[in-house]
């Protein structure tokens, strides 16, 4: 049973890694005074993952970048946890590099792996550090180990919250300063770049001239990041309705200036601190994400506690997203339009309107118990209850013709999580 879990083509991207590393094997019996052989270090995380959603009208999931999930695909799924991922670092002093590949479900079902990391580091000071290539996006407090399960509490990182940024990486550069004021220790980081993003049957999404500066602080047990990011989008999604739009006149091209996702500004602000003692953590986040366009804009917050007992730590939490703007439009007026016209207008306001309805809107309450059952290993229990609200789908995917907006899901979630 645990074998339809695994990735079916990461064992390639594992070989690849373990060829790269043979020089440390070689290396291992070098000479005393012989030279030191570069810092090679491969490890990898992985999480196996069941979950379980009352829905049978819609998708439960952990991203919009998925091809489906549990509910009305499936009562049980494990595709919306499940993932392999394998790291490569090598260090040659002020010189360092890492690359990183992360297997998981995608758009076209495929578990066909994907390059997550691949950058240069050069420690230019004690303090300074410049970065090139495929970095992580530095938004979140979990920007960096958002798809490592194990060095998070809970099953998932909040879909209300992370999913607003469902693309975690990009091509480019940045430069990172660690500075102190007393005992409170400083990162200052600046990024710039872009992605390019293949999801499905040549459906693209490219985000170019992403800018933006991301600060976090560590005091004791305190932590905190706050980011903001800038970008120019574009992406072919809502591309029939946009082509059709502009025969119906001002008011069709006025729809098409509004929500075509072409070359439009997509913002991001985000906040989040967690305070973790060792006997118990909580932690918050909160996000605002603007795209003047068919996806819209949203405002997400989300809270967790819990307790650590031993080997078992029992948590709470709870998250939210709301959409910033109207998940509805009027759309084109169909007054004095001749019936067969005011036929075709109307079936357009209705594919704008299922475009509106993605916008989330949502709630979860959360509760669920991790035992930490050997060094390495966590297994984690998970409850939740999801509610899509002001007549949006939330952030389920798939909805059917008979989903009904404004009603509880229920999802049950079971996890391994595995670092090696």
């Amino acid at each position: 049973m645990v074998q339809q879990y695994i990735p079916r083509r990461l064992p390639a991207a594992f070989s690849a890694c373990v060829l790269a590393c043979l020089p440390v094997c070689a290396g291992a019996a070098e000479a005393p005074g012989e030279p030191a052989a570069p810092a090679w270090k491969l490890s990898g995380f992985g999480t196996l993952g069941a979950v379980y959603a009352s829905s049978r009208s819609a998708d439960f999931t952990a991203s919009v970048l998925r091809a489906d999930g549990a509910g009305h695909t499936r009562a049980w799924s494990p595709d919306v946890d499940s993932r392999l991922g394998a790291q490569l670092d090598l260090n040659l002093g002020a010189w360092s590099g890492v690359l990183q590949v992360v297997s998981e479900q995608r758009l076209d079902g495929s578990y066909r792996p994907q390059l997550e990391w691949a950058n240069i580091k050069y420690q230019l000071t004690p303090d300074l550090a410049l970065r090139a290539g495929r970095i992580a996006l530095p938004v979140f407090l979990g920007a960096e180990s958002r798809k490592v399960g194990y060095t998070i509490p809970w099953v998932r990182t909040p879909v209300e919250v992370y999913g607003s940024l469902p693309i975690s990486s990009s091509d480019g550069l940045d430069a990172t300063w660690r500075w102190n004021t007393g005992s409170v220790l400083h990162a200052t980081q600046v990024f710039a770049g872009r992605t390019d993003q293949d999801l499905h049957n040549g459906l693209r999404i490219k985000a170019d001239r992403i800018v933006g500066l991301s600060h976090s602080i560590e005091r004791g047990a305190l932590s905190a990041r706050l980011s903001a990011a800038d970008g120019r989008l574009n992406t072919a999604i809502g591309e029939e309705l946009f082509a059709i739009l502009p025969a119906f006149g001002p008011a069709g091209n006025a729809l098409v200036e509004r929500y075509a996702i072409r070359d439009k500004r997509v913002s991001m602000v985000s906040a989040g601190m967690s305070y973790d003692p060792g006997a118990w953590f909580v932690t918050a986040e909160c996000g605002r994400t603007r795209t003047d366009s068919l996806l819209g804009g949203s405002t997400s917050v989300y809270a967790g506690a819990g307790l650590r007992r031993g080997a078992l730590t029992p948590y709470v939490g709870y998250a939210q997203v709301r959409a910033d703007v109207p998940t509805r439009d009027p759309g084109l007026p169909l007054d004095g339009l001749p019936p067969p016209l005011a036929a075709a207008a109307g079936q357009v306001n209705a594919g704008i309107n299922t475009f509106l309805a993605t916008i989330p809107a949502q709630s979860t309450w959360s509760a669920g118990l991790r035992w930490d059952a050997a060094t390495n290993i966590a297994l984690k229990l998970q409850l939740e209850r999801v509610r899509p609200r002001d007549g949006t789908r939330g952030t389920l995917i798939n909805n059917q013709p008979d989903f009904r907006p404004d009603h509880a899901v229920h999802v049950g979630s079971v996890a391994l999580d595995f670092v090696f």
